[in-house]
């Protein structure tokens, strides 16, 4: 980094006191100077950059969309250095240890297991945020995601948990013991879809078949999929490792599969783990080994 061409750090935490607060007096407040200081630091700031930052026409401040995207940017950096601070001097070793994941990887395999990381390790709470939507990581406090995919996410820590397919299944009720040769053999049954972005509906939609399904099918709760399946209420994708015990067991067949093994991946922010970080992630190659998920 060109250090020698880079902006006054003090003008840069003014810049950001102003987009967070909206008034240079309550900017001034946050960091403890005077508003007359924070004018004085923007000023220095647009000089600096040759850009106008800030909309003086009106009755009130407002940003630019140059100051916007500076703005975005100065939020984003200053919380991951306060957390990286935090980490590195121990000051959030009694913060929850947050862990994304989707509704399907949380009901089918995680939450079943989790009694037994609270037995080996009571002094560490847990938050678990369930969301179909793939939460950025760069500046929030999730220190794990597990998100299903090849693993190549950028600016972030990817390890593979377990690899399996994304499989077709219904119940033998439901599809007999016909064999299906294309997608459009199953236009006529009933098809259980993710409400949602998941891991499911990226791979239907990535081969052109999602949008075939919009007609005569039940939207749901990912957690709910294999309850209907089983049931014999529609067609369902899921992951064969979830599947698995169904499979063997008869209460549902396998009509197609993925072409591309793709997986759940451990995925965390480069640098430093705290150490409620570390045993956890090693509980879950743990658990991955006991459980022989890969399929």
């Amino acid at each position: 980094m060109d250090w020698l061409g880079f902006p006054p750090l003090s003008a840069l935490r003014a810049f950001s006191a102003l987009a967070e607060t909206g008034a240079v007096v309550t900017a001034g407040e946050k960091l403890n100077v005077s508003h007359a200081a924070i004018s004085q630091q923007i000023k220095t700031l647009e000089a600096h950059t040759g850009l106008k930052l800030v909309d003086r026409s009106g009755r009130s401040l407002t940003l630019t969309p140059e100051g916007q995207q500076l703005a975005d940017a100065l939020t984003q950096g200053f919380d991951i250095i306060a957390q990286k601070i935090n980490v590195l001097t121990g000051a959030d070793a009694n913060r929850p240890l947050h862990i994304a994941t989707t509704p399907m990887l949380a009901a089918a395999w995680l939450m079943p297991q989790l009694g037994g990381f609270h037995t080996e390790h009571p002094d560490i709470n847990l938050i678990l945020s369930t969301s179909p939507k793939v939460e950025p990581m760069e500046s929030n406090d999730i220190d794990v995601a597990l998100r299903y995919g090849a693993g190549n996410w950028p600016r972030l820590d990817s390890e593979p948990l377990f690899l399996s397919r994304m499989v077709v299944v219904a119940a033998p009720s439901l599809v007999g013991d016909q064999t299906f040769q294309t997608f459009d053999e199953l236009a006529d049954f009933p098809w259980l879809i993710d409400a949602g972005l998941s891991e499911a509906n990226s791979w239907l939609a990535g081969i052109g078949t999602l949008e075939k399904l919009s007609q005569g099918s039940i939207q749901l709760p990912g957690n709910l999929l294999l309850d209907g399946a089983r049931d014999g209420q529609g067609v369902a994708v899921t992951v064969q490792a979830f599947a698995e015990k169904d499979l063997q067991a008869g209460r549902l067949r396998k009509l197609f599969e993925s072409d591309a093994v793709k997986g759940y991946h451990m995925v965390t922010r480069p640098g430093v783990q705290r150490p409620a970080l570390r045993k956890f992630l090693k509980w879950l190659r743990k658990q991955v080994k006991t459980c022989e998920m890969d399929k």
